[in-house]
């Protein structure tokens, strides 16, 4: 325990809900994005804010998110059909503080998945809409990484 200690490691998320980093990112308002996909991100992000009031009144800061959503084939067989697809979902994401205007976090995130085409079309399309959720909360869980450790180093800058 005291060789944790002396390399400087931190709990994320101390003091839990009451814990700086916890009312920070509690106080994010999350931006409307377009699309199915944003849908889905912004739904992922609320759940794992805890953001209590989705309205933003008592928000300090505003996640802006842009998304990139593409599906390719690629794996062409020999009767010349793709037999497999390729979706990425890419965000470019900005923490902007409400007060005073200024972005605190402008970063990107992003995640690909493979979804093997089968001879159902049903099969093929439900496995699409699969990837898109799991890659969904797999970007969220990614932006959210960043903002809570951003919000962490700018919260030890200002004692």
């Amino acid at each position: 325990m005291l060789l944790l200690a002396a390399c400087g490691l931190q709990p994320m998320y101390a003091g839990g809900g009451s814990g700086a980093v916890a009312q920070g990112l509690a106080a994010i308002d999350v931006s409307a994005i377009e699309g199915r996909a944003g849908w889905l991100v912004r739904n992922a992000l609320v759940d794992r804010l805890g953001v209590a009031n989705s309205s933003g009144a008592s928000a300090r800061y505003r996640l802006d998110i842009r998304l990139d959503d593409k599906l390719e084939g690629y794996a062409l067989l020999s009767d010349d059909t793709i037999g497999r697809e390729r979706r990425t979902l890419r965000a470019r994401y900005q923490l902007v503080d409400l007060a005073s205007g200024d972005i605190v976090l402008d970063a990107t995130a992003g995640s690909d998945a493979g979804i093997d085409v089968v001879s159902s079309e049903y099969a093929t399309i439900s496995a699409e809409q699969t990837a898109l959720e799991n890659l969904a909360r797999d970007v969220a869980d990614r932006i959210v990484t960043n903002v809570a450790l951003s919000l962490r180093r700018n919260g030890s800058d200002n004692p």
